[in-house]
């Protein structure tokens, strides 16, 4: 990463504002931030600075197409090159799909997916004539397994993993040196829960084990720096993703007997709240979220899988010793 210019969406809280920071740590020359929240964005740029990076606010809409492309060229005309753009902005309602309207629905799929396709289009634009670059989506378990109650947002994350396999297969076919992955994500301690819109009148929570956003954050980052083409993060994201390949049935009925009431803590909300579905709105949040105590700050499956190589060596030599442990006795004996 050293030196190199990295955009990541949806950069002013959560896991976007987690990874902007870990670029900065990682070496990056500058980190364009691109999101709606202009104050946000510029609390989330001195975090950038303070690690020793350049940071570039850029406040963008990424439903807006046209908008985004004007960030990727303000990005490239103050920054340099592009060598990595991470398409993480996101927007989601709680809500039956019944209670949904569609202008509700209309815009969660339009920041959460077509905001992911303007992304990617506006970086290949810049990447195809250099031959270079990765683009890293951030999905979630959820691109996999759906979930009761987040049908729009669920839609999304499932037609970005569409559009992902899409271009990866055309860019092989043209034999790109351009890298594509998607990071699948588990539930992450992130302010969405503080501010998104929901119908449901109780808090909204993330499901089962929580992870910081800096376990994501590192998983971003590797995945920008070495070729996989998809990473899998938290041993909770793995079994609902292996499960549902096997067992997707049964799997639905588990979801409708359980999945209504792990997505609500028992706090009241009032019908009123503020939410971020059309504007952004004021809060205390950064990366974090409100659920501390849950959350874990590791994931000690992500970091078998980031180094599988490692791993995969260690158990075959355990594997060559025990065997040989094994048959030496019995050569002793014979003679």
């Amino acid at each position: 990463m050293q030196g190199q210019v990295v955009v990541v969406t949806g950069a002013n809280a959560g896991v976007g504002r987690a990874a902007a920071r870990a670029f900065a740590d990682a070496g990056a020359g500058c980190v364009a931030l691109l999101a709606r929240d202009r104050e946000r964005l510029e609390s989330t740029a001195q975090e950038v600075r303070a690690a020793g990076a350049k940071a570039l606010v850029v406040e963008v809409d990424m439903a807006d197409a046209a908008a985004v492309e004007r960030a990727a060229e303000r990005v490239e005309a103050e920054a340099g090159p592009i060598a990595v753009w991470v398409n993480n902005a996101m927007a989601t309602i709680f809500s039956p799909v019944g209670e949904i309207t569609p202008e509700e629905f209309a815009r969660v799929t339009e920041v959460t997916y077509l905001g992911t396709v303007y992304g990617t289009m506006s970086a290949l634009r810049r990447m195809r004539s250099r031959n270079a670059g990765t683009i890293v989506q951030v999905g979630s378990a959820l691109a996999y397994r759906s979930i009761p109650l987040q049908s729009a947002y669920c839609g999304a994350k499932h037609a970005i993993r569409g559009f992902t396999d899409s271009v990866r297969s055309e860019l092989i076919h043209d034999n790109s040196a351009i890298r594509i992955s998607m990071v699948q994500l588990p539930g992450v301690n992130t302010p969405q829960f503080e501010w998104c819109r929901t119908k449901i009148h109780q808090h909204p929570q993330p499901v089962g084990t929580v992870y910081q956003p800096e376990v994501a954050a590192r998983a971003i980052v590797w995945a920008a720096t070495h070729y996989r083409r998809e990473i899998y993060v938290g041993l909770p994201a793995v079994v609902s993703i292996v499960l549902n390949k096997m067992l997707p049935g049964v799997l639905d009925k588990v979801m409708a007997r359980r999945a209504y009431e792990q997505q609500f803590t028992a706090e009241p909300i009032p019908a009123d709240r503020p939410d971020n579905l059309f504007h952004p709105v004021p809060s205390p949040y950064r990366a974090h979220g409100s659920f501390e105590r849950r959350a874990h700050a590791s994931s000690p499956q992500l970091w078998t899988s980031l180094h599988r190589d490692l791993v995969g060596s260690v158990l075959a030599l355990a594997a060559v010793s025990t065997l040989a442990w094994t048959l030496l006795p019995r050569r002793r004996l014979r003679r």
